[in-house]
């Protein structure tokens, strides 16, 4: 059944790309972004963390978190991160177990362009790329979190 808003964020626990631990338990009281996306170093994904990264500062301003996610490893993460100069931390999923829990798994071990907007509660309140919600655009991204929240 796929999350809906309103919906209490699935718990998770994994480890950034320089291992720093994050789960639910640790984001409890943040307001956070989970962006999935397919792959590092593609097209796609490099307009959506871009915009994300053109952007972030409007999301430090308001004390809001950011994550991406999808399978690749450390290394690939880190690669990604250092060429294109991102600002917030890739999470490790490599067996795509996160991506299963918030419905990004796709056939194939791949990973769909989802995004979750998530209070300080924990509850989902904004969905992107999902069915019956609106479309990610990758590379005005930022901007329509930013228009979501009103920030």
């Amino acid at each position: 059944m796929p999350l809906e808003i309103g919906d209490k964020a699935p718990e998770f626990e994994t480890t950034t790309e320089s291992e720093e631990p994050v789960s639910s338990e640790l984001l409890e009281g943040k307001k956070y972004v989970l962006y999935f996306y397919p792959r590092d170093n593609t097209p796609g994904c490099t307009k959506e963390a871009c915009s994300i990264r053109d952007n972030y500062q409007t999301f430090l301003d308001q004390d809001i978190l950011v994550y991406g996610a999808s399978g690749g490893n450390a290394q690939s993460h880190q690669k990604f991160i250092n060429k294109y100069n991102l600002p917030f931390p890739l999470l490790m999923d490599e067996k795509l177990e996160l991506a299963k829990k918030f419905g990004a798994y796709k056939r194939g071990n791949r990973v769909a362009r989802i995004t979750y907007l998530i209070d300080e509660e924990g509850n989902i309140e904004g969905i992107f790329g999902v069915e019956g919600h609106e479309k990610v655009k990758t590379s005005q991204h930022a901007e329509q979190i930013i228009q979501f929240w009103k920030l």
